[in-house]
């Protein structure tokens, strides 16, 4: 049997950015062959990775990068299973290089973003050894790319819980900078009307209508009444309907500083970590107690 050195150990970490423990055992397995361990240890990522797959990752950051020439800007989110891996070092480092990536290669999709290269292997690589080190599920959920050669690029990060990327013509950096701000604080769904989906839309119209219906209002009145709160629905969703966060008199709407400016948004993007998907919720109560009559039982 190959002696292991804590040296062999320190530079198979350095090859595959795995855990020392990993490394060793690896290491040991082959007898102490470099190759063959740093083999083995593509091929048990792998497994680990993909046993972790089937693991809700409702956690995580998002990241945002703009190209050091300001035409190419992207913003992604990236997720693992519990807020306290979502800090780790090498968790936010993975998921601040995926932006740059993704800025930098326009990729087309997902998949072709993790078969893009890092800095040793592929995205793809690099994640399952993430997955293999970090000992959660971690998955790219969403990315967006906007790139331009006449109009400007914003980000904002809120944490890194939210991330937003803005696409504006007009205007200077520090304006940039406060739309993406009011979109990561307002959350609008869209930039006008035409973009708020048409369900939405009639829902708020038929709630109007039943409650109108419901506070006695004469049937010739409800549509008015509907129409109302229709609009003013529209004014609270969509960016340019919004008043500004930081307006000077609390009533200056996005489309009027957007005027006064000479500015135009020409898109948004922003991510909020976990949205849309479902937590376990954990009864750690009925668990311990499940755990005790499981005991009794014996």
């Amino acid at each position: 049997m190959a002696e292991i050195t804590a040296g062999m150990v320190k530079e198979l970490r350095e090859a595959t950015g795995l855990g020392m423990m990993d490394c060793k055992k690896a290491l040991t397995e082959t007898n102490g062959d470099f190759k063959a361990a740093e083999e083995l240890l593509r091929i048990k990522s792998g497994a680990k990775a993909s046993k972790a797959a089937s693991r809700v990752t409702a956690e995580g950051v998002v990241s945002a990068f703009i190209t050091p020439d300001g035409k190419a800007g992207a913003v992604a989110e990236i997720n693992c299973e519990t807020d306290f891996v979502a800090k780790n070092d090498d968790f936010v480092a993975f998921a601040k290089r995926v932006a740059e990536i993704v800025a930098n290669n326009n990729p087309a999709d997902i998949d072709a973003l993790l078969a893009l290269p890092n800095d040793s292997g592929t995205v793809e690589e690099t994640r399952k050894a993430l997955v293999m080190k970090l000992g959660e599920n971690v998955t790219i959920r969403r990315i967006e790319r906007y790139a331009t050669s006449t109009g400007k690029l914003s980000s904002y990060l809120h944490g890194s819980k939210i991330g937003v990327l803005l696409h504006y013509t007009g205007g200077d950096d520090a304006l940039g900078r406060d739309l993406s701000m009011h979109i990561a604080a307002s959350k609008p769904k869209s930039i006008d009307a035409s973009g708020v989906n048409a369900e939405d839309i009639a829902t708020e119209r038929r709630i109007a209508i039943e409650k109108a219906r419901e506070a006695g209002k004469p049937d010739a009145m409800l549509e008015k009444i509907a129409e109302g709160s229709v609009q003013k629905f529209l004014k609270d969703v969509t960016l340019l309907g919004q008043v500004f966060v930081k307006a000077e008199d609390g009533k200056q709407t996005i489309e009027q500083l957007l005027k006064s400016k000479g500015s135009t948004v020409n898109a948004f993007k922003m991510f909020i970590v976990g949205e849309g998907i479902e937590k376990k919720v954990e009864d750690y109560a009925a668990e311990v107690a499940a755990t005790i009559a499981a005991i009794k039982k014996d």
